[in-house]
């Protein structure tokens, strides 16, 4: 563990669940990525970039739920604008994405 933090901090992160919608391949990123698009319901469509191309093919991606944090600032990665994170757990250098153990709807919140 790295850090101790309060409850009123975790409070600040907003995590969804969301369903993939688009992936592409994003060749201009530094390490091997994909561009997703992800629905999240009343919240909208939101982009991000994942580093997830070790485990995961684009087709199967494809309406697929995840968890991501919605409220950072959006970041430029390369020549693409991400709005959101997706969330996952790391093994080496792999990245296991976090998803619900059954389809909720999207924008849901994670807690």
């Amino acid at each position: 563990m790295e850090k101790i933090i309060t409850f009123e901090d975790f409070t600040k992160v907003d995590l969804r669940i969301g369903t993939i919608i688009e992936v592409n391949d994003f060749p201009n990123a530094h390490r091997p990525a994909y561009q997703l698009s992800i629905d999240f319901g009343a919240l909208g469509v939101k982009k991000s970039s994942a580093q997830i191309t070790t485990q995961y093919q684009k087709d199967g991606l494809l309406s697929r739920q995840i968890v991501a944090v919605v409220n950072f600032p959006k970041k430029q990665i390369a020549n693409f604008m991400s709005e959101c994170l997706v969330v996952g757990a790391v093994k080496e250098n792999d990245v296991f994405l976090l998803h619900p153990e059954t389809k909720v709807k999207n924008g849901s919140q994670v807690s």
